[in-house]
């Protein structure tokens, strides 16, 4: 039976009973005491008890600490996820106990990001939240529900379908020539981009031990996806490497991704092109190889996707296309 007295201003219960931790908390009013005694017995009771106590006694930004300098190198892209976590930490939810943090802390949270990001970014957001409470959940044994998991997800936008047609993608070379400051790698990394509709983290990360222009071919030995893959070159493709002068680095692309970032937007806007991000670049370029590769498998197998449904977003084929094909 459990104890309730009051002290000072608040009343407090304790759980004493053999087999388990004694377990004790304070509430304003003595019915809220009561109640929570009555349904931590219960569970005793019923065998499915599970101390609060550890989650009770630890904050939400102390748990980030842990995850970030255990769990978090472990990850691709170790850096962007420490990045996110350290900014919960400075909010209000970080100071909270881990056990406070509840849907609806998580909620209000959601809505915050809402209001000066993209819901695609709040959604990345709440993924890597949800994957510290999971851990914290089946390795670490807190008694806490995935605050995440409980909460409604923001609708994901529709895909972009922008694909580069031939005099865009003209007008955008042209833009990226190298005269005066501009940057002598950037008109060839575009137009690689577009021959093997490789992603920009691969492109930036491609190193000349692992392309072959002989076989004519760029072997990737870490992707996005955690495998392998050996990319096939275009003549075109082959062409604009062979041109390159080599880098110190062994990089086949020596470019920081800010400044590749900043020199392609100048070069948009030189252009004159409307709503054209570089990952456009990989929606024409699979377009494109869909037409000389129709068999699905061989596609998937140069882009890179695992399966049908993700190389469905970034083929957009045209309807006139289409209808020539049908007769």
């Amino acid at each position: 039976m459990a104890s309730i007295r009051k002290r000072g201003e608040r009343w407090q219960a304790r759980i004493t009973r053999k087999g388990f931790p004694p377990e004790v908390k304070s509430f304003g009013t003595r019915a809220g005491a009561e109640q929570w005694a009555r349904s931590i017995e219960s569970e005793m009771d019923r065998g499915i008890y599970v101390s609060r106590s550890p989650a009770e006694q630890v904050t939400f930004s102390e748990i980030l600490d842990l995850y970030m300098k255990e769990v978090s190198p472990n990850h691709k892209g170790y850096l962007a996820e420490i990045a996110k976590l350290k900014a919960v930490q400075r909010l209000r939810m970080g100071q909270m106990m881990l056990a406070n943090v509840t849907p609806k802390v998580m909620a209000e949270y959601r809505d915050e990001r809402l209001k000066t990001c993209r819901p695609n970014t709040v959604i990345r957001d709440l993924a890597a939240l949800s994957s510290v409470f999971n851990y914290c959940i089946k390795e670490w044994r807190y008694a806490i529900i995935n605050p995440v998991a409980a909460i409604r997800k923001p609708s994901m936008p529709p895909g972009r379908n922008r694909v580069l047609d031939a005099a865009e993608e003209k007008r955008l070379l042209e833009a990226l020539r190298p005269i005066k400051n501009r940057n002598i790698y950037m008109r060839p990394l575009v137009i690689v981009a577009l021959e093997t509709a490789m992603r920009r983290g691969e492109l930036l990360g491609l190193e000349w031990r692992y392309v072959d222009l002989i076989k004519r071919t760029a072997f990737l030995p870490d992707t996005k996806n955690g495998t392998s893959r050996t990319v096939p070159l275009s003549e075109r493709a082959i062409s604009e490497l062979t041109t390159l002068p080599r880098s110190i680095g062994g990089l086949v692309f020596p470019i920081k991704w800010s400044a590749m970032e900043y020199c392609f937007q100048r070069g948009v806007k030189r252009a004159e092109l409307v709503n054209v991000r570089f990952h456009d670049l990989r929606h024409t370029a699979t377009t494109r190889l869909s037409e000389k590769l129709p068999n699905l498998i061989e596609l998937a197998a140069v882009t890179g996707h695992k399966n049908v449904q993700m190389l469905a977003r970034y083929y957009h084929p045209k309807a006139e296309d289409l209808a020539q094909k049908i007769g």
